[in-house]
């Protein structure tokens, strides 16, 4: 099977932010308190959205939610704790979420770790990379699926990354205990992001879910993230202060996702990233889907594996 380049709406390119409909009326979480993550909250709740900003650190949190009511001050934006590296927090903040509203519109799987030099794991023994951003967004969205099954038009947009072309599922080291190389690690954890955005849409469509999933991905923008993972003295780090010039603004970054979670154009299936330069800037176009991405054995075998793995299950109530 080749890889394919699906033919972008030539209009979607020059889609702004002057572009998005309003959002009032709206609920949306985003995960993540910095880069991408803000610009996409910022954005929403400029648009209308009531917005919760959920993270791990209630510092870097409150500071994110402080930003945004100062650049929009009628905006109605709140903090909300979870570990994505804990599946006991995950469930919480689920429990919580549900016993605060009746339904969700919008989910943002955005929070992500990236290539920390030596292997770490989660509070339950996951590989760090694979766990958080795979597993831990799995399992988040299974936590929130009853809410977002009671919107209707709701959206889940899951971040994966130009690194997803060059991942590989190793079905035998998932958890990389054999051999721990950073970047692949990512690059695997990433791939299983869009295939789980992928599959997700598969299942709604045939379980009738009425919940669209798209996938996206930000090009090479300009965030913390390889400072916080692989360090700022590391080759990628290095990579990063040297030549900043070659990584886009992280609110350019943020487009495809938020083409993605708003958009009439946007469509459930689809995988969104910028349009030039092999996808690493520009506007938000239909984005290459990696080879093995479109493998729905493979696809099928990781949903079966995360759900094992996390003890969650997307078998949704009767009725919306």
């Amino acid at each position: 099977m080749k890889e394919t380049l699906s033919h972008p709406i030539p209009s979607t390119e020059r889609w702004t932010l002057s572009d998005m409909p309003t959002q009032r009326g709206r609920l949306a979480i985003v995960t993540g308190t910095g880069g991408l993550g803000f610009e996409d909250a910022l954005a929403l709740a400029r648009a209308g959205s009531e917005v919760v900003v959920a993270g791990r650190s209630p510092e870097r949190g409150a500071a994110a939610v402080a930003t945004i009511r100062s650049q929009a001050p009628t905006a109605t934006v709140r903090f909300e704790p979870v570990d994505l590296a804990s599946l006991e927090s995950i469930a919480r903040f689920g429990e919580r979420l549900r016993s605060q509203t009746d339904r969700l519109d919008l989910l943002v799987n955005n929070a992500g770790v990236m290539a920390p030099p030596r292997r770490q794991e989660t509070r339950d023994g996951f590989e760090l990379q694979f766990g958080v951003n795979h597993l831990g967004h799995f399992a988040l969205s299974a936590e929130l699926m009853p809410l977002l099954r009671r919107a209707e038009g709701s959206r889940v947009v899951t971040l994966s990354s130009v690194a997803a072309r060059q991942g590989e599922l190793d079905f035998e080291d998932l958890q990389a205990e054999r051999r721990y190389r950073p970047m692949p690690v990512y690059s695997r954890s990433k791939l299983a992001c869009l295939m789980f955005a992928l599959e997700l849409q598969r299942r709604s469509q045939a379980g009738g879910w009425g919940v669209t999933s798209l996938a996206a991905h930000p090009g090479i923008s300009r965030t913390e993230l390889l400072y916080k993972g692989a360090g700022r003295v590391s080759f990628q780090g290095l990579m990063r202060t040297l030549l900043w010039f070659l990584f886009q603004p992280v609110a350019q970054g943020a487009l495809p996702t938020l083409f993605a979670a708003t958009s009439p154009m946007a469509r459930g299936g689809v995988y969104y990233g910028p349009a030039r330069l092999g996808e690493t800037r520009g506007g938000p176009v239909e984005a290459v889907v990696p080879e093995r991405a479109q493998d729905l054995v493979a696809s099928a075998r990781l949903w079966e594996i995360s759900e094992r793995l996390t003890g969650v299950g997307f078998s949704p109530p009767s009725g919306r």
